[in-house]
């Protein structure tokens, strides 16, 4: 966090000062409060941990909507885990969300901004922490809403704008990729787009530099995408198109095979997955 920015209200409680009155408004003032906290929306999920809650926060000084995101006694292994996953000595869990997301704006990668965060420790593990990010303005997820043209019958305009906008994600796709991360959850759901066509990357809990697998992260981020655009959106063409876009090629080479196949092979595995617990599959829908 900007430490510039940011005060302490009370301990391990820290705050952007532009939206200290409005968390006070509601009641947020300390850590205690965030913990006690059950107002707003709750975002829970049947696949979430027990020790992770989260919720959806409307204010109105400034009017915009929040995230909140708390993660109240960790087992000591879940934290172990994570700190070997992420490659990092010890670090809270709202951490792995703040860090990423400092990261990648100071790359010039748009992610969503941090509000307010805390954390309390034991002797040596996490106790609880938390963090408050920003909804991003005016942006929805690509899979709320894509362009027009892949909604509309294809014509030559609409292949041409799907085109653009099929470069413009790669753009920003490698851009991320540049910058030695991997999202470990890069579905279509995670990228948001404004109206000036903007992209943001969000969700960044799991995102890391994992060194010498970058090159297996980098197809499995390849492989959400290609699992999560919607078959009936996305033709055999955009894919091909977005893939040699990604890799710079005009043609496809013999590597770029093999590694296609990687791709389609992890996102049926991914869809047996899905299959079990009764969801859709985008990318054969």
């Amino acid at each position: 966090m900007n430490e510039k920015k940011f005060i302490k209200i009370s301990e391990s409680f820290f705050v952007d000062s532009e939206f200290k009155i409005a968390l006070s408004e509601i009641g947020l003032n300390s850590i205690d409060d965030v913990f006690s906290f059950d107002g707003g929306t709750s975002l829970a999920k049947p696949e979430l941990a027990k020790h992770r809650s989260r919720f959806q926060i409307e204010i109105n000084s400034p009017e915009t909507t929040l995230f909140l995101k708390r993660y109240n006694r960790p087992r000591p292994l879940t934290q172990i885990r994570n700190w070997l996953n992420h490659g990092i000595r010890r670090a809270s869990m709202s951490s792995f969300d703040s860090i990423p997301a400092e990261n990648l704006k100071e790359a010039g990668i748009n992610t969503p901004k941090t509000i307010a965060a805390g954390e309390q420790w034991g002797m040596f593990f996490e106790k609880r922490s938390f963090i408050i990010t920003e909804k991003i303005p005016g942006s929805k997820s690509l899979e709320q809403r894509l362009p027009d043209c892949f909604e509309q019958p294809a014509t030559r305009e609409n292949l041409k704008q799907r085109k653009e906008f099929i470069t413009q994600l790669v753009r920003f796709v490698r851009k991320f990729h540049a910058t030695k991360y991997r999202h470990k959850d890069l579905y279509l759901c995670h990228i948001f787009q404004n109206e000036n066509g903007e992209f943001s990357l969000i969700d960044l809990a799991r995102a890391f530099k994992p060194g010498l697998f970058g090159e297996r992260f980098r197809i499995k981020d390849i492989s959400q995408l290609y699992y999560s655009a919607p078959a009936k959106n996305f033709s055999k063409m955009d894919r091909l198109r977005f893939y040699l876009t990604y890799s710079g090629h005009s043609r496809l080479t013999k590597k770029d095979k093999i590694i296609i196949s990687k791709i389609k092979k992890r996102a049926k595995r991914m869809g047996r997955h899905d299959i079990k617990h009764g969801r859709n599959i985008p990318f054969q829908s």
